[in-house]
């Protein structure tokens, strides 16, 4: 008869009623294209955290009452390629959002403020007792750079530093004036030692556990 759905039984065939992965990636956008427009509760704050679940479990079920079907293979392939086409979306982002992340650390990294920080420890004695000769920084740098038009700024960075005898963490906070660069604080915890080391502190910050204040 016209018009009637073409998946005749109402009840999902058994092989069929699995987890949807494109409904669970794409939640309300899935639920457009599939007539389930329940998944529309993804939009709502906190709610979309239960419904992305809810959505994985019984989105095959709701989407095979709620469309049209020719049979179980074209369900198949269509449910198949939402989670293709899901996958791919949640990949590129996860992709775009490393690649900004690691953006950021390539930033700090090219500044003159962090080089004048790594310069700072390889020199220091206390540091290459502690950690080694062959200092090195790792990859995930994390702070903030500010340089303004008129030679002005500041910078803070906690970088992950390394070498053949441990490892450990640097803290710095750096100045900008007239177009050069000051270093106001530098700290390093070592893993396993309870008292940083404190290369500089000009402005007499208070450092827990510092065996010296500078």
């Amino acid at each position: 008869m016209a018009g009637q759905p073409l998946n005749q039984p109402a009840e999902i065939p058994a092989e069929l009623d699995r987890w949807n992965w494109g409904a669970f990636f794409l939640n309300w956008i899935w639920g457009i294209g599939n007539s389930t427009f329940i998944a529309l509760l993804a939009l709502i704050p906190v709610v979309n955290i239960v419904m992305i679940i809810v959505l994985g479990a019984r989105g095959s079920r709701w989407a095979w009452q709620n469309r049209a079907w020719r049979d179980a293979e074209q369900f198949r392939k269509t449910q198949r390629n939402w989670a293709i086409a899901g996958l791919v979306i949640w990949v590129v982002s996860i992709g775009g959002c490393a690649a900004m992340v690691g953006g950021i650390s390539y930033v700090l990294k090219g500044s003159d403020a962090f080089h004048m920080t790594m310069d700072k420890l390889r020199a220091d004695d206390r540091v290459k007792a502690a950690l080694g000769d062959d200092l090195s920084e790792g990859f995930w740098v994390g702070g903030h750079l500010n340089v303004n038009a008129n030679g002005a700024g500041d910078a803070q960075f906690s970088i992950p530093v390394h070498g053949a005898k441990g490892k450990g963490t640097a803290f710095s906070t750096a100045v900008r004036t007239a177009g050069t660069w000051s270093l106001r604080l530098l700290v390093v915890r070592i893993e396993g030692a309870d008292a940083p080391i404190v290369l500089i502190n000009e402005d007499h910050v208070p450092i827990p556990n510092a065996a010296i204040g500078i």
